[in-house]
C-alpha cells in the first residue's frame, strides 16, 4: 500500500551510506539532518528495533512528528552488511512486523481478501521463489554434506535479536523448542542450525553446543549453508521468530513456532503462544501477497529504480544458479595480474586461489585461460577438472588487448569453443539442447536488438562510412591475429590471412574483395600476419576505420577462416563461407569448405539461426554487469554496451599501460 509523499528524516548514523535507500523511498524527500523546524506532517525513520530507532521515536515524540518504521525486506541481498545494500525494505506507518504486541500495516495487508488475479500472482510467486532457491541472504553455498533421511530442523537465533523479545519469547523459549522437537519426533534426527553470526564468532547463540554434541539424536549444523538446501530435505521446522519459518511455509514444510513472528497466528503454523486477537485464519496466498507483494518495496539493482518483487526474485535466482556452478574452491593458473579481479567476479560464489603454474594444484577444479596451460596441466599429476576461460561474444567497448573490462567470458568445462580438435560445452549445447519456443523467441529478440543497435564483440567507436561499388558482388574477408588460438586449434589447411585471401580470390575471380585487417593489428597491439603487407595484391580494397557492423550492411557475403566476424555476419543474415572450423560452422547455417569429417560428424545437426544464437549468446557465456559487478543476462549487457559506447573513449595513456602489461 502506497503511503503519502512527504519529507522524512533519516537521522540514524550510517543510514546515508545505504546506496539503495533513496530509490526505495523514491516517493519521499529524504533528509539526513533536520532542515529548519520540522512540520507536523513530516516523519522520522526508525530503523528496526535497535537503539537508534528508539532515539528516533523519542525525537519524533518531542517534536510532534510521525514515525515511519523501516526494516530490511524479506528478500534482501546476495551478501551481508553495508557492502551489499538492501534490495528490499519494509515501511510501516503503524508499527513494525517484528512487534507482535501492537498492530502493524503488515497485519492489515495480510487480512485483505484476494481477487483471482492476486491469487494467481501469489501462487506464481511461490513457485518462482522455490525455483529460484532464494532466501533473505543468498551468499552461502548449498549444504553438500550427508543428512539423515528422517530429520527435523531446529533454528537457533542470536542472543539479543529484537524479534525474540518483541515476538513474545525469551531464552527459555529455545530450550522448550528443542525439548519439543525431541519429544514430538522421537524417531527423527534433530538438525540444530547455528546462526551464521555465531559461526563467525561475532555473536552468541542460545545453546551450549558442547552439551548438544553429546546428545546422540542432535546433529549440529555449524557451517554457513544456504537454508534452501536444508528446507527441502527436512520433515518439519522448529523456530522461535526466525524468518526461516516463513520460508519453510513457502516450501510446504510444517512449521512449529515458539514465539509470535509475523507469519504465526494465521492458522498456517503450529503455535506455542496464543495469537493476538487481531490475527485470524487465512490462506498461505494471503500471507505471501501481503508480505512479499504489498508490504515490501524493491529496487532493481541494475537500473537503480523501484520495481516489483518478481524482478528482484529473478535477479537473485540468477545469482544463486551462477554461484553454485563450480566447486567451492578453484585454482586459477597462469592468469595475468590485470585479469585476476575479473576472475573473482566470474567465479563469484567460489573461493579462488591464484597460481603462476600448475605444479602446486590440488585435486579439485583448475581454471586456465584458453588452451595456454594445457601442456603444463597435463604434466601435473593428480590435477582435477579443468575449466577453460575465454572472452565472450558480447565483450566490451574497446579491445581486450587494451585491457578493457570484459562484460562476458565463457567458462567451458569440456573444451573451448574455438578448439575444433575436441568437443566443447558450446558444441554440446548446440548438439543436444532441446530449444524451447520461449528460448528461441528470446534469442530472436536479442539478435534483433543487437543488429538494430550495431553491437559487435568490441564495439570500436567512430570510423568512416563506406559504400559498396554499384553492380559488384562484394565479399568481405576479415583478417585475424595469426597467433590467435582459434587459428591454431580451429583452422584446417589454410592458416594465415594471405592464404585465405588467395583462396577467396581463386574461388571468386569476378567478385569485389574487401579486406579488413584485425582491429588489434590496426591498433598496433598485435603483429601483422605473415605476408599480410601484400594483402592489397589479392583484394580490391583494404579498409580499416569502418565499423564492422556498418560494413556488414554493405556486403553480399563474408568469407572467414575462424573469425567471430562470421558469426556476427550470420546474426545479420549475411551469407557466410568458412575456410576453417569455427564454432558456428557445421550446423547448416554456413557454407563450409574445409570442415573435417570428425568435426562434421560431431556437429551433425541442422539448426535454425536463433537456436545457434540461444546457445552462443544465452546459454554458453557468463555475463557480469559493470553496474553491479554481479552476474547478469545477455539483454542487460547489451543495454550496458549501448550506454558504454555513448560515453567518451579510452584515453591514449591506457594503450601504453596495456602494452607494458603485455610485455611484462
Amino acid at each position: 500500500m502506497a503511503l503519502p509523499s512527504r519529507r522524512v528524516y533519516a537521522l540514524a548514523p550510517g543510514v546515508n551510506r545505504i546506496a539503495t535507500l533513496r530509490a526505495l523511498l523514491d516517493d519521499y524527500d529524504v533528509l539526513y539532518r533536520p532542515a529548519g523546524r520540522p512540520a507536523s506532517h513530516e516523519s522520522v525513520l526508525a530503523w528496526g528495533m535497535r537503539p537508534s530507532a528508539l532515539r528516533a521515536q523519542r525525537y519524533a515524540k518531542q517534536r510532534g512528528l510521525r514515525v515511519l518504521h523501516i526494516e530490511d525486506g524479506f528478500l534482501r541481498s546476495v551478501g551481508l552488511g553495508r557492502d551489499d545494500p538492501p534490495l528490499s525494505i519494509v515501511l510501516d506507518d503503524q508499527g513494525l512486523y517484528l512487534d507482535a504486541g501492537r498492530p502493524s500495516r503488515l497485519e492489515a495487508l495480510i487480512r485483505q481478501c484476494l481477487n483471482g488475479a492476486e491469487q494467481r500472482r501469489a501462487c506464481a510467486l511461490v513457485r518462482s521463489w522455490r525455483h529460484a532457491r532464494v532466501s533473505k541472504y543468498n551468499h552461502s553455498r548449498d549444504f553438500s554434506g550427508e543428512l539423515p533421511h528422517d530429520s527435523v530442523l531446529v533454528v537457533d537465533q542470536t542472543r539479543g535479536d529484537a524479534s525474540i523479545e518483541y515476538g513474545g519469547a525469551d531464552a527459555a523459549s529455545f530450550t522448550r523448542m528443542l525439548d519439543a522437537a525431541l519429544r514430538e519426533y522421537p524417531q527423527s534426527t534433530i538438525l540444530l542450525k547455528v546462526h551464521p553470526d555465531v559461526i563467525a564468532g561475532r555473536k552468541q547463540g542460545h545453546y551450549d553446543l558442547a552439551t548438544l554434541r553429546s546428545m546422540p539424536r542432535v546433529h549440529i549444523l555449524d557451517s554457513d549453508a544456504h537454508p534452501v538446501s536444508l528446507l527441502e530435505r527436512v520433515r518439519a521446522v522448529y523456530t522461535v521468530t526466525s524468518q526461516l519459518g516463513f520460508e519453510a511455509l513457502l516450501w510446504d514444510v510444517p512449521v512449529r513456532v515458539f514465539g509470535m513472528p509475523f507469519y504465526a497466528g494465521w492458522g498456517l503454523t503450529l503455535d506455542e503462544l496464543a495469537a493476538p486477537a487481531r490475527r485470524c485464519a487465512l490462506s498461505l496466498l494471503q500471507l505471501v501477497h501481503g508480505v512479499l507483494i504489498d508490504y515490501c518495496r524493491y529496487v532493481n539493482p541494475e537500473t537503480g529504480l523501484r520495481c516489483e518483487v518478481e524482478t528482484v526474485l529473478a535477479w537473485m535466482g540468477l545469482q544463486r544458479r551462477m554461484r553454485e556452478r563450480f566447486a567451492p574452491v578453484v585454482d586459477a593458473v597462469g592468469f595475468s595480474g590485470w585479469k585476476r579481479g575479473y576472475v573473482r567476479d566470474y567465479f563469484a560464489g567460489t573461493s579462488v586461489r591464484f597460481l603462476r603454474r600448475p605444479r602446486r594444484v590440488r585435486e579439485g577444479l583448475i581454471a586456465v585461460w584458453g588452451c595456454n596451460q594445457d601442456e603444463r596441466v597435463e604434466r601435473t599429476p593428480g590435477h582435477g577438472a579443468v575449466v577453460r576461460v575465454e572472452d565472450g561474444f558480447l565483450r566490451s567497448v574497446g579491445l581486450g588487448a587494451d585491457l578493457t573490462r570484459p562484460l562476458s567470458w565463457v567458462q567451458d568445462d569440456i573444451g573451448i569453443y574455438y578448439d575444433a580438435t575436441r568437443p566443447s560445452r558450446l558444441e554440446q549445447l548446440l548438439r543436444e539442447t532441446a530449444f524451447s519456443e520461449a528460448l528461441v523467441a528470446r534469442a530472436a529478440l536479442l539478435r534483433q536488438a543487437i543488429c538494430s543497435a550495431g553491437i559487435t564483440k568490441y564495439n570500436l567507436e567512430g570510423g568512416a562510412d563506406w559504400s559498396a561499388p554499384p553492380g559488384r558482388h562484394v565479399i568481405l574477408v576479415p583478417g585475424q591475429v595469426e597467433s590467435d588460438a582459434s587459428i591454431r586449434y580451429g583452422a584446417a589447411d589454410i592458416r594465415c590471412n594471405l592464404e585465405l585471401l588467395r583462396a577467396v580470390r581463386r574461388e571468386n575471380p569476378g567478385a569485389y574483395l574487401v579486406y579488413k585487417p584485425h582491429p588489434d593489428v590496426l591498433a598496433g597491439l598485435r603483429k601483422a600476419g605473415r605476408g599480410e603487407c601484400h594483402a592489397f595484391e589479392w583484394c580490391d580494397e583494404m579498409l580499416g576505420a569502418v565499423p564492422f557492423s556498418r560494413l556488414l550492411a554493405c556486403v553480399d557475403e563474408v568469407h572467414v577462416l575462424t573469425s567471430l566476424a562470421g558469426f556476427e555476419a550470420m546474426l545479420r543474415n549475411v551469407p557466410v563461407v568458412t575456410y576453417g572450423q569455427p564454432f558456428y560452422a557445421g550446423w547448416g547455417l554456413s557454407c563450409d569448405t574445409r570442415l573435417e569429417a570428425a568435426v562434421r560428424q560431431r556437429r551433425g545437426r541442422t539448426l535454425a539461426l536463433d537456436e545457434l544464437v540461444a546457445a552462443a549468446l544465452i546459454l554458453y557465456p557468463t555475463y557480469v554487469s559493470r553496474v553491479t559487478n554481479r552476474y547478469t543476462t545477455a539483454e542487460q549487457v547489451l543495454r550496458e554496451l549501448i550506454e558504454w559506447r555513448a560515453t567518451p573513449g579510452v584515453p591514449r595513456w591506457r594503450h601504453w599501460i596495456a602494452r607494458l602489461f603485455r610485455e611484462a
